[in-house]
C-alpha cells in the first residue's frame, strides 16, 4: 500500500461556519473560542471562508420552528442568522461540556436546525444534504464521546454528512481543575500543548475539508432513492416509488 505523500488539494471554493454553543457571552473569554481558534486557523489557512458566532450572543427562541415569532415569542434572531448556516458547505457545532451533557445552548442550536430539516434543496432532497458537518467539545470533566455521539447523531439525521473522526476535544481531570487554555502556576496554558487533542482537531478538519470538497465538486449528495417528491409520487397508488425498491 502506498503512504507517500500525495499532492497537496485546493478549498479556496469552500465556506466553513463554526457556532460556538458556549454559555459566555462575547467579549468575555471562552475555552471553546481557543479550540475552534486551532480548527478555524487550519481552514483560513487553506483559503477557505471562515464564519462564526456565539449563540448566546444573540437572542435566538427555543423551539423547532424557523421563525418563533410566529410561535409567541416576541424576538427571534435564528432567521437572520439561518442563511450563514446554508452559506456554509460546513458546520462545526462547538461547545461546553455542564454537568456530562451538552450545553443548553448546543440543545437549542440543534433544535432550530431540526426546524428546517423538512425542507427541500433544489434537488429535491432534505435541505442539508450535500454539507458536511462535525463537532468540537470542551471541559474539565468526562463526556467529550457522549457529547460528541448527540451532536454527529443529530446533524446526520437531519441530513448533514459526517467524514471519519468528525470529533475532537479537550477535557482536564476530574473535578475542580483549570479548563481548556487556562494559565497554570508555571505560565502554561491547559491543554494548549496536548498531542492528542492537536492531533484530533488536525484530523477532523481536513476530513471535514476533503468531505465537503468531495461533495461541492461531485454536485452534492448523489440524488437518487432518497428524493421526497419521488417518493411522493408512488403515494398516489397507495405505495412509495416502486423504482426506488427495485
Amino acid at each position: 500500500m502506498d503512504t507517500g505523500k500525495v499532492a497537496k488539494p485546493d478549498f479556496s471554493d469552500l465556506s466553513a461556519l463554526f457556532i460556538n454553543t458556549t454559555l459566555t457571552r462575547s467579549p468575555a473569554p471562552s475555552h471553546t473560542q481557543l479550540l475552534i481558534d486551532l480548527s478555524a486557523g487550519i481552514m483560513a489557512k487553506q483559503g477557505v471562508s471562515v464564519d462564526q458566532f456565539r449563540a448566546v450572543d444573540h437572542d435566538i427562541a427555543t423551539g423547532v420552528y424557523p421563525d418563533m415569532r410566529e410561535h409567541g415569542w416576541p424576538s427571534d434572531e435564528w432567521p437572520e442568522l439561518f442563511p450563514r448556516v446554508l452559506a456554509a458547505d460546513i458546520l462545526v457545532i462547538a461547545g461546553p461540556i455542564w454537568l456530562g451533557d451538552n450545553s443548553s445552548q448546543t440543545k437549542k442550536i440543534i433544535e432550530r436546525l431540526y426546524a428546517h430539516s423538512g425542507e427541500l434543496n433544489e434537488r429535491g432532497q432534505w435541505l442539508y444534504y450535500g454539507r458536511a458537518g462535525g463537532c468540537l467539545i470542551t471541559g474539565n470533566e468526562d463526556g467529550i464521546k457522549h457529547c460528541a455521539s448527540n451532536v454527529l447523531y443529530s446533524l446526520q439525521h437531519i441530513g448533514y454528512s459526517i467524514p471519519p473522526q468528525a470529533d475532537a476535544g479537550w477535557i482536564g481531570e476530574a473535578g475542580p481543575g483549570p479548563s481548556y487554555g487556562d494559565e497554570l502556576p508555571d505560565g502554561s496554558r491547559a491543554g494548549l500543548d496536548n498531542d492528542f487533542t492537536n492531533r484530533n482537531t488536525t484530523f477532523l478538519t481536513w476530513n471535514l475539508l476533503h468531505l465537503a470538497a468531495l461533495l461541492k465538486r461531485g454536485g452534492g449528495f448523489p440524488a437518487y432513492g432518497n428524493q421526497r417528491r419521488e417518493w411522493d409520487a408512488g403515494a398516489r397508488f397507495g405505495f412509495a416509488n416502486p423504482e426506488y425498491r427495485s
